[in-house]
């Protein structure tokens, strides 16, 4: 099995370039991101994939980097939905039907959009068991790599910290991308020691804030 690649976790790297601060910048630069948008909700909303999915599906793009903001939640959606079988690759090609097409279980109708939009995808569920963490408690983030999807960024792990805050238990991420149930796992706020080694780190006496599952951490002395 090839190496799980994800073209997104960009966090603590160099040679990205300024970040700029465009003000007043409107969310949509041209009529198609609009369409795109709405598709990959309402294709979502069949529940052939779930979020955790999609997101796998974006940041595994190969040409990831190249291209714009829009173009990967459309080329992700392509990638679904013929993965699905719900399309052809020929179709996609065409931009029409050429076969026969199946069902899906949902249907998102346009009356709907609205309160589904309002209602969201609320991640919070029923604890599995006690938190084995406390707030004040230093632990370890996990330092290996993750053959998968993971919201564990690459420069926060093998990093010693402290629980800042608990969440309560919430959809693990990383099972839900593998289509290996919502699993919900406890969820907390650590601060990280931000000044490690090496010369991408920040500078000393700074300290990184991230949310991480239980399965990331471990005690630490």
């Amino acid at each position: 099995m090839s190496r799980y690649l994800s073209h997104a976790d960009l966090g603590g790297q160099r040679g990205h370039g300024a970040l700029t601060d465009v003000a007043d910048e409107q969310p949509f630069h041209a009529a198609w991101e609009k369409r795109a948008l709405a598709l990959t909700l309402a294709a979502g909303a069949t529940g052939e994939w779930n979020i955790d999915m999609s997101r796998s599906a974006r940041e595994t793009l190969t040409d990831y980097a190249s291209l714009s903001y829009f173009r990967i939640w459309l080329q992700a959606l392509e990638k679904l939905l013929v993965e699905r079988g719900l399309v052809r690759r020929d179709e996609v090609d065409a931009g029409r039907a050429l076969h026969p097409t199946r069902g899906v279980a949902r249907v998102l109708k346009a009356v709907d959009v609205g309160a589904a939009l309002a209602r969201g995808s609320p991640t919070l569920r029923a604890a599995p068991s006690p938190p084995r963490f406390a707030v004040g408690q230093r632990v370890r983030t996990y330092g290996g790599e993750v053959p998968h999807h993971t919201r564990l960024p690459a420069y926060a792990r093998g990093r010693t910290g402290c629980i800042e805050r608990i969440h309560g238990a919430h959809v693990f991420a990383d099972a839900h991308a593998l289509g290996r149930g919502e699993d919900p796992r406890w969820l907390y706020s650590v601060t990280l020691d931000g000044n490690g080694d090496g010369a991408d780190t920040a500078r000393a006496g700074h300290v990184v804030s991230i949310d991480a599952w239980e399965p990331y951490l471990e005690a630490a002395p």
